[in-house]
């Protein structure tokens, strides 16, 4: 039925597994469109009390698919499709972030709950989806960041707000620096993590819990914090991120990235990118001290 994601059902939960392990799960249009999907199906199935969204591989999801074609607005600048949007305007770049958002958006607005098993790297657009969901368990040694800040933009959801505060939000969003599975804990990015052999029985456990509770129940106790986020404006806030990160896509160094990729390819612009950074990481508790080459020293 799909084909970029995986989808079972199976006492009591829905398993929807982002499946391009070749690519660490990066995410295209169509990866989300499916997800969406699925998303609603479980919904709409009186047999599922909560889904469980989790990556295959090595990870939960690099990003966006930035060699894909229709998967990020920063590979649509220059963009031309006939009579269709591209993403030569303003309005049009708006349309295309809003567009994919809607599919993610279905974590927020479905009415049952959703868990995000985390593993391995969390990133960019990765997070975009971790951060909808009602709960994150995340694994102790995963990697959790948004690099594509540095200079493509700004984030086309903000979720981390609400989720982590505004000191920490900005602290990780103005460098794209990375931390680990326990500090997201620590940070509220995560409800809790686990090590990670640990992992799947710790969603799975508390699959099994809400397995026994009246979906309707869980319905009714979801969308009671969810309604009071967006009193707090958060679903609002998903339409002022995408504007915003739009306003960051004019910006010069978003089109000098674009065309870097044209010149040398987009893994060597992305290690261009990176190298001032050393190993791109932010130190949660006590001082980052570091070496020449940027990297953390450790204690």
């Amino acid at each position: 039925m799909f084909e970029e994601i995986l989808y079972e059902v199976e006492n009591g939960r829905a398993r929807i597994t982002l499946n391009r392990p070749d690519k660490l799960n990066a995410l295209t249009l169509k990866m989300q469109a499916e997800m969406s999907e699925a998303l609603w199906q479980a919904d709409n199935d009186k047999a599922v009390h909560c889904v469980i969204i989790k990556g295959a591989g090595r990870g939960f999801s690099a990003g966006y698919d930035l060699a894909g074609s229709d998967s990020v607005p920063v590979s649509r600048l220059d963009a031309v499709t006939g009579n269709k949007r591209g993403g030569r305007s303003v309005d049009d770049d708006i349309w295309q972030l809003e567009r994919a958002q809607r599919y993610r958006l279905a974590i927020f607005d479905m009415h049952k709950p959703v868990i995000a098993q985390i593993h391995g790297p969390c990133v960019a657009g990765g997070t975009d989806i971790a951060l909808l969901c009602d709960m994150v368990i995340i694994a102790d040694d995963a990697m959790v960041s948004f690099p594509a800040g540095r200079n493509l933009g700004a984030l086309p959801n903000q979720m981390w707000l609400y989720n982590v505060g505004p000191q920490w939000t900005k602290r990780l969003m103005l460098t794209g620096d990375s931390i680990t599975g326990v500090e997201a804990a620590q940070l509220g990015f995560a409800m809790k993590s686990v090590p990670a052999d640990m992992l799947e029985a710790e969603v799975e456990g508390l699959a099994d819990r809400m397995a026994h509770i009246d979906a309707d129940i869980l319905a009714a106790n979801k969308r009671a914090v969810n309604l009071g986020m967006e009193l707090m404006g958060a679903r609002t806030m998903q339409r002022l991120a995408v504007e915003n990160d739009v306003r960051g896509h004019q910006a010069a160094s978003a089109h000098a990235f674009v065309k870097r990729v044209g010149e040398a390819g987009l893994r060597e612009a992305l290690r261009e990118r990176d190298a001032p950074f050393g190993d791109g990481r932010a130190r949660v508790n006590g001082p980052e001290v570091r070496d020449a080459e940027g990297n953390l020293i450790e204690d």
